[in-house]
């Protein structure tokens, strides 16, 4: 488990992590525990510990609160910190979802080897670990994919403009599709997205509005 290394974690069951590592892809061809309780389980720990630093270094009201923890364990930023650290390369997958390891996986796979941690390590230890990781995020006011289908809508709701998402296509087989969606703003064509899922085509659409709106 070389990704850990850099936060210091030794571990102690090593079951725990390939688990954490494994999807249901890959436990159906081989009998073993897929990562879904350990996800299960890190997500409410990640919930209690990004809760209680907003709460601690904020004075945001409850809403704000809830809406900038969201933004920083929304899939996107899941997945983004997996990549960071190196766990997308340790996930295992059955053959046929070998040439699909998707954000969605990834994201889980974060909240998945944060429950390991915390059974293996403890509650603190999966606490530095996680603010380790998206304290820099968090103070750098980083922007993530998820974010921006909100972001837009808040800036076309302050001009008072319509906002629509258009499927353009979708192509491929049904195991592995790619969609593209237009944004609409007023009858205009803003921004363009592509993805694998019509979810990530719009957000990759709202992301090329934004960026055009803001420039």
């Amino acid at each position: 488990m070389d990704f850990l290394k850099p936060f210091n974690i030794k571990v102690n069951n090593y079951k725990l992590y390939e688990t954490a590592l494994t999807h249901s892809s890959y436990s159906n061809e081989h009998n073993v525990e897929n990562y879904e309780r350990l996800e299960f389980l890190g997500d409410s720990v990640l919930q209690v510990i990004s809760s209680e630093y907003f709460y601690k270094n904020t004075n945001y009201p409850e809403g704000k609160m809830s809406k900038i923890r969201a933004s920083f364990v929304c899939e996107a930023a899941l997945a983004e910190y997996s990549k960071k650290i190196g766990i997308d390369k340790m996930i295992r997958v059955g053959h046929g979802q070998q040439k699909n390891i998707n954000d969605t996986i990834i994201a889980d796979c974060f909240e998945s080897v944060l429950g390991a941690i915390y059974l293996d390590q403890g509650f603190d230890v999966a606490k530095k670990y996680v603010l380790d990781i998206i304290t820099p995020y968090i103070e750098a006011d980083y922007h993530f994919l998820g974010d921006y289908k909100s972001i837009l809508q808040e800036m076309v709701q302050t001009d008072k403009k319509s906002l629509e998402y258009r499927l353009v296509s979708e192509t491929g087989p049904s195991h592995d599709k790619t969609f593209v969606v237009e944004v609409v703003i007023d009858d205009i064509v803003y921004g363009v997205g592509r993805g694998k899922s019509k979810k990530q085509a719009e957000q990759e659409a709202a992301m090329d509005a934004y960026q055009k709106r803001a420039n």
